[in-house]
Formats: C-alpha cells, sequence, structure tokens
C-alpha cells in the first residue's frame, strides 16, 4: 500500500477509462459510440469573446466519458469490491476512482463555427476529454501530494494520519505505508536499484544525479552509438538510410 503503487492504480484506471471512451468516438465497439447530447442544454457563449448571439447547439462526435468511466469501473474494481472492509481494498478502490475522475473532471468544450465568409453566425460544439499526458501529469501532483492513511475501527473508513491533515478528497491519492528504499537492489520488493542509471549531472529534480543516485555520485562516459541518418525516400515507396556513429557523453550512477 506504498504511495507508488497508488499511483500504479490510479493510472492504469484513468488509461482503461480514456481508452474505452476514445474507442466508442472512433465507432471502434458496437455497444457505444458519441456521447448522447439531446437533453443537455446549449453551452454558454464565452465573455469577451465577441460572440454576442451566436447561435449555438451541440453536435460533432462528443466522447462519452461516463461510459468509459462505468467500464473502467467494472474492470478495475471488481476485485477490491469483494474484501471491501480491508485496508488495502479501500485504498485500492479509492485510488481507481481518483484516476477515473482525472478524466471524467476536466472535459472540456470545444467548438467549430459556421457561417458564410468566414463569420461565426453558428456555432457547433461537443465534449472532449483531456489528453492523457495531462492526466498523467495531473496524477503526477497528487502522487507528489499523496495522503497517508490508517483503518478506521469500523473497518470501513480511512483516517488521514497525523495532526491537523485535512481528509483526502476524491481525487486525492492514498497509500498507508511508507515506500521502502529504491536505491539499492532488492529482490524482495522488486527494486532494481539505481546503480548504472544515467542521470542529468545539471538538473536539480528528480532527474539529477545528486537525487537519482542517492549521494552515491556519478561517473562520466563516453558512448558510441549507431543511428540512422541520410536517409532519402526512393519512388515507390522505399526509405534508405546509412547508419552513422554518434558519440554521447552520459552520465551514469556509481
Amino acid at each position: 500500500d506504498i504511495r507508488e503503487t497508488a499511483f500504479v492504480y490510479a493510472i492504469t484506471a484513468a488509461g482503461v477509462s480514456h481508452a474505452i471512451t476514445q474507442a466508442c468516438s472512433m465507432g471502434e465497439l458496437l455497444q457505444c459510440g458519441c456521447e448522447l447530447t439531446r437533453s443537455r442544454a446549449p453551452p454558454s457563449p464565452t465573455v469577451g469573446s465577441g460572440t454576442e448571439g451566436t447561435a449555438w447547439e451541440w453536435g460533432g462526435c462528443g466522447d462519452d466519458v461516463q461510459f468509459g468511466y462505468e467500464k473502467s469501473q467494472q474492470f478495475m474494481d471488481a476485485k477490491s469490491k469483494k474484501g471491501k472492509n480491508d485496508i488495502r481494498a479501500l485504498i485500492d478502490l479509492h485510488n481507481n476512482e481518483a484516476g477515473r475522475l482525472a478524466v471524467r473532471s476536466y472535459m472540456r468544450t470545444e467548438c467549430k463555427c459556421h457561417g458564410l465568409s468566414g463569420s461565426c453566425t453558428l456555432r457547433t460544439c461537443w465534449r472532449k476529454m483531456p489528453h492523457f499526458r495531462e492526466v498523467g501529469d495531473r496524477l503526477l501532483e497528487r502522487f507528489n501530494g499523496a495522503f497517508k492513511v490508517m483503518g478506521g475501527n469500523d473497518g470501513k473508513t480511512l483516517i488521514p494520519v497525523g495532526d491537523n491533515i485535512k481528509p483526502p478528497d476524491k481525487q486525492d491519492l492514498i497509500y498507508s505505508a511508507d515506500s521502502p528504499d529504491f536505491c539499492s537492489a532488492n529482490r524482495k520488493t522488486g527494486s532494481l536499484g539505481t546503480r548504472g542509471r544515467v542521470c542529468n549531472s545539471t538538473a536539480m529534480d528528480t532527474s539529477g544525479c545528486d537525487l537519482l543516485c542517492c549521494g552515491r555520485g556519478h561517473r562520466d562516459e563516453t558512448v558510441v552509438l549507431e543511428e540512422n541518418c541520410l536517409c532519402r525516400f526512393h519512388w515507390c515507396c522505399v526509405v534508405q538510410c546509412r547508419k552513422c556513429s554518434v558519440r554521447q557523453e552520459l552520465s551514469l550512477c556509481v
């Protein structure tokens, strides 16, 4: 129940939801398609956009994120729901939901103008999912601010550990155990360690040698790599390339 596991569960649930919703919009699944928008009120025009008086209507192919959300729920939560009174199951269910909400709660509206000579007398709008890179970045922020929790006496609630800590909301990631030391190889925990990892000697973040090498230091090494170069397209239809040797300076953790 560590912080890293929380992120894995959340990003997986988000990925299932995102992939199914995308497949629906592209017509790849028989059970679903574009989002039904007949019952929804038209979108409001943006203030100060110069589109006052423009007619609005839902159209296009909106992403049916609710269908993807429900299928992700069925697929990801089935195993954990069998032991709902277990702290591990409660944590997994919470992190699965946080992943799905990172997709569903950040839908955006896209519109297309229609009219003569490029005018915008009518707008057709639809709802679109965020790019999955945005979802991953948002969950990474939640990972960095994840809450440590413990089980309540009733076996059905989770309580944040520490004084004066607000309860985590549905989009926060939670965990119950401290992470092991990932600096050294450990077969029991599955850690490969950071020895030999490529690092950035000038960066100050987690990719930098100071952090990634866990204070052990790093060595600089020159390596020779082969890559495609001088590629040419020959009609029709072959691309032919030469192999070029490239020298690279790498920093490796010791």
